[in-house]
């Protein structure tokens, strides 16, 4: 993480600077963010589970990828870059929606983020990276949907944020598919 930068933005996504990354997220400013929701042909969303080396959120699933793009770095590009660095592919990935979060973690840091959500087909398994990634699974979007509310504290805020307001939405895209 050291010297990576983050894009600050304002709350129309419009850049307004460049900062280190873990001081944006020590000071909790609002950066550009993505996160990459992967479905297969059987309507299952392939999620990750956080590497335990993770600066925040470690051991948690969460949705196929997620990261920041870097200065002048196009949503889908960064997308299909952190994609293949984490999970060992690229598929083609469309821009989905967006919302800004912010979440305090235990370890002092917040996330603030316009998150890009996109969304995207493939039907093999990945390739995982170990410094990343330490484990990978399909779930169908009903199993799902229960699992987080049975066991909330096994997903990462973003992810539940995402999950809860757009459900119908990520359902109604696939069977659109």
């Amino acid at each position: 993480m050291k010297n990576e930068m983050v894009v600050l933005v304002n709350e129309q996504d419009q850049q307004i600077g460049l900062m280190e990354k873990i001081e944006a997220h020590e000071k909790g400013l609002l950066h550009r963010a993505f996160s990459v929701f992967i479905l297969n042909d059987a309507n299952e969303l392939l999620l990750q589970k956080r590497a335990l080396s993770k600066y925040h959120s470690p051991g948690l699933w969460t949705n196929t990828c997620c990261s920041h793009p870097k200065d002048n770095e196009n949503i889908i590009n960064a997308g299909n870059r952190r994609l293949k660095e984490e999970m060992g592919f690229q598929t083609e990935l469309k821009p989905f929606l967006y919302f800004v979060y912010k979440a305090k973690f235990e370890n002092g840091l917040t996330e603030h983020e316009f998150d890009h959500v996109l969304i995207g087909k493939y039907n093999d398994e990945p390739l995982i990276n170990f410094a990343e990634v330490c484990d990978w699974k399909w779930v169908d979007l009903e199993s799902l949907s229960l699992d987080i509310i049975n066991n909330s504290e096994n997903y990462t805020v973003w992810f539940k944020i995402i999950f809860k307001k757009y459900h119908n939405k990520i359902k109604l895209n696939e069977s659109n598919s």
